[in-house]
């Protein structure tokens, strides 16, 4: 079968012939439709990211959309290594397929399942957030960032305000439910940055915000923590939720005072924070919303065939593999 096979670590996969898969038991073969190219896939597939199996050679990617042998259409997730999404066929264990519903097209399935999930994942089962409730969006013009938007909006969040560094961005965000945005410029070029941002932030803190989510990391996040410990009600505690690092910054030099002196409540989420049957679950309601809901994703389509072309580009908008007839 044909499939976009990663030969080493950190090594671009190429499309080429791989082996069939064969099912276990407790496994479905999954003929796939659609997959997404997603930051986790690209992760894994180099080897970087801290669930990855270290398996070489292996076909790339962590999920998609399929037919399973008995003509259930199905989203999909973490096939039997070496096997991968990015692949005319896949072995899945069971309890890692969920059906879709009729209204949702395979291509926008594949492509909002993973920042879907990062989003409601760290909305739910982490922050576990209310209704009524004002959430704060860090890094709201990525793909994650911008479902997370509606997704709080969805959710019943009273209040939602957006972040990031590009302002043009952020009025698209604007219209898809954020009440208040908020710019930022950060870095060497930006002595101020970091002090105006964190000006902002104050702002909004004394209003009272319960829930942040965090998909950069960095200085924009110690800006974040500054201003609760700074503008923050000690009544009213704000749930920090770090999702992702996209601000290259994996390290941040945090104070101990900013801690002791506010409400702020630190977590993780990933897939090792969250048990996976949770993530899972939290993918499954973000198909049910995806109608209701109205929820957006730029994508972008392309043939499997062209995977080395599409691999190192760009993630907005979101490139989507359509592998089958669908």
């Amino acid at each position: 079968m044909k499939a976009a096979i990663v030969r080493a670590p950190q090594s671009t996969p190429v499309y080429g012939d791989f082996e069939e898969p064969v099912a276990r038991s407790g496994q479905r073969i999954v003929t796939v439709r659609a997959a997404a190219l997603s930051n986790l896939t690209k992760m894994r597939a180099s080897g970087s990211h801290y669930s990855s199996e270290g398996v070489y050679p292996a076909v790339a990617g962590v999920d998609g959309v399929g037919i399973t042998s008995d003509g259930q259409r199905v989203y999909f997730a973490l096939p039997e290594a070496p096997f991968g999404a990015l692949a005319e066929r896949t072995v899945v264990g069971e309890e890692n397929c969920i059906p879709l519903p009729d209204g949702l097209d395979d291509i926008t399935a594949a492509a909002i399942a993973n920042p879907g999930m990062s989003a409601w994942a760290a909305m739910m089962e982490r922050a576990q957030l209310k209704a009524g409730e004002t959430v704060l969006v860090n890094g709201a013009t990525g793909t994650a960032g911008r479902l997370a938007v509606q997704l709080a909006k969805y959710l019943g969040a009273a209040k939602v305000i957006a972040t990031g560094r590009n302002e043009a961005e952020l009025d698209e965000v604007k219209a898809l439910g954020a009440e208040v945005t908020i710019p930022f410029a950060l870095g060497a070029t930006q002595p101020l940055g970091a002090q105006r941002y964190e000006e902002a932030l104050i702002q909004e803190f004394e209003r009272g915000i319960d829930v942040a989510i965090d998909y950069l990391w960095g200085a924009s996040a110690l800006a974040i923590i500054a201003a609760v410990a700074k503008g923050g009600d000690a009544a009213r505690p704000v749930r920090l939720v770090h999702v992702g690092a996209a601000s290259g910054e994996e390290t941040i030099e945090l104070p101990g005072a900013a801690l002791r002196s506010s409400a702020i409540v630190l977590m993780g989420s990933g897939l090792k924070s969250v048990r996976f049957p949770g993530l899972l679950a939290g993918i499954g309601k973000v198909f049910e919303a995806a109608i209701p809901a109205g929820l957006e994703i730029a994508t972008k389509t392309a043939p499997l065939s062209e995977v080395e072309k599409y691999w190192s580009l760009p993630a907005k908008p979101r490139v989507v593999f359509k592998i089958g007839e669908g």
